[in-house]
């Protein structure tokens, strides 16, 4: 599985290190968040709000440089607004590899 790294982050903050902590500080604090949202939801069932859910992820995704794991969340999300949950476990495991690097910066 591709690992997220800052490279974007790194890029778009121009070498300004109070920047890149503070986007840093910001995702470490959302992430969780949304992540337990989505959990909640997707235990629910409650699919709509679950695909919602993973579209504000998507976004975190991106910005931390999984490029293949957005193909999946994409997947996922589309598949949950046709009250489908294929595709859950991937995603999932997506998430659990963003908690574990964001839990080591």
């Amino acid at each position: 599985m591709e690992q997220p790294n800052l490279s974007y982050i790194n890029d778009l903050s121009g070498g300004d290190e109070v920047f890149k902590q503070k986007l840093i500080s910001i995702i470490k604090a959302e992430f969780p968040e949304e992540k337990a949202a989505y959990l909640k939801n997707i235990e629910l069932k409650k699919f709509k709000k679950s695909a919602e859910n993973v579209h504000k992820i998507k976004h975190k995704i991106s910005i931390l440089g999984l490029e293949r794991s957005y193909e999946v969340a994409a997947n996922f999300e589309n598949n949950l607004s046709k009250n489908n949950d294929a595709g859950k476990i991937d995603f999932e495991n997506v998430l659990e590899t963003i908690t574990n690097f964001l839990t080591n910066l």
